[in-house]
């Protein structure tokens, strides 16, 4: 409301003002400067940021839940983050007028200005600074494992080169001015991700049921199985992460009254969490039916053979993570 003093002509004419600026802003910042992208974007975005190495993990961490429970904690982290997920994607456009296009402007909505960024920002940057490292390490050590198995001749070479090298990639696509200009990036790391999971369980398949398998569980002693169940139930929760971005990735689609931006970005997020169960459920489901309690960390590690199809496999993940990473 304008006040008594103030005639509605300058008001209005501040509120548009007021209103200019936040759009130039808008049009400068990489995340908001292009509303074009379409639903498949948002598809192909969400499953880069779902779909990481840990699908890779799946089958130890159903080693160490067994068969009941990892079933179970499956479905039910699919269940629970697509309604987490949902939510994101509603509330990004929940007052009229106003899109929420970070996390930190929720933030503030949800608890003032100054409580929602402490509340927000921290959080915020405990995520992504882990993520990246992990991401970083991780990048590193496909790129080491395939120079490995290809070059088996070749000089050993230190982790930490590996890591420099995959991170040197971020120094150039860095670059990029907005998140619709790195879609290809991610489009071809959500198809690597799919790519490598796929390799992950039709090999174990190839590798039929091992003689010796056993599905019980395999500790010392009960304080160890204890430790390495509630271990197994984080690893199934961090692999349906990636909700850390949503409010970004549905910022750069347009929105208009009658057909707001959560309409082509819920199209999507349907879309990307089929393909997460077809990438997550036969690898955590075969890669332990056939090596049981005997799987390593890495599914990966667990089949070896043939070392081309595992070096092609563990180029996949260095690509996926380039684009996750991005």
């Amino acid at each position: 409301m304008a006040n008594a003093t103030e005639s509605p002509i300058s008001y209005y004419s501040s509120v548009d003002d007021q209103s200019a600026k936040e759009r130039a802003i808008d049009e400068w910042l990489p995340i908001t400067s292009s509303r074009t992208a379409k639903w498949w974007f948002s598809a192909f975005h969400n499953v880069t940021a779902i779909v990481g190495a840990g699908v890779l993990g799946l089958p130890y961490a159903m080693a160490q839940l067994g068969w009941g429970p990892g079933i179970t904690m499956l479905v039910l982290s699919w269940i629970v983050t697509l309604y987490s997920l949902w939510q994101m994607v509603e509330m990004h456009e929940m007052e009229d007028g106003q899109r929420f296009d970070r996390y930190h402007e929720l933030g503030q909505h949800a608890f003032g200005d100054k409580l929602g960024l402490w509340i927000v920002v921290p959080l915020q940057l405990i995520v992504l600074a882990g993520l990246n490292i992990v991401y970083l390490i991780t990048g590193g050590q496909s790129l080491r494992k395939f120079h490995d198995l290809v070059c088996k001749d070749c000089k050993d070479i230190k982790l930490t080169y590996f890591i420099l090298i995959f991170a040197s990639v971020h120094f150039v696509l860095s670059q990029l001015p907005s998140l619709n200009a790195v879609s290809g990036v991610s489009l071809a790391a959500a198809v690597m991700s799919i790519s490598y999971s796929t390799v992950a369980w039709v090999a174990s398949v190839g590798k039929g049921v091992q003689g010796d398998v056993q599905y019980g569980y395999n500790s010392k002693s009960t304080a160890d199985a204890t430790f390495k169940f509630f271990n197994a139930l984080g690893s199934v929760a961090f692999a349906y992460g990636g909700h850390n971005v949503v409010l970004e990735i549905q910022a750069t689609m347009p929105s208009t009254p009658h057909r707001p931006s959560k309409k082509p970005m819920w199209k999507g997020v349907i879309v990307s969490y089929i393909i997460v169960a077809i990438c997550y459920f036969p690898v955590a489901t075969i890669g332990y039916w056939k090596f049981g309690n005997t799987v390593d960390e890495n599914i990966l590690m667990t089949l070896r053979k043939p070392v081309w199809l595992i070096a092609m496999a563990n180029m996949f993940v260095v690509v996926h993570l380039i684009g996750s990473y991005q």
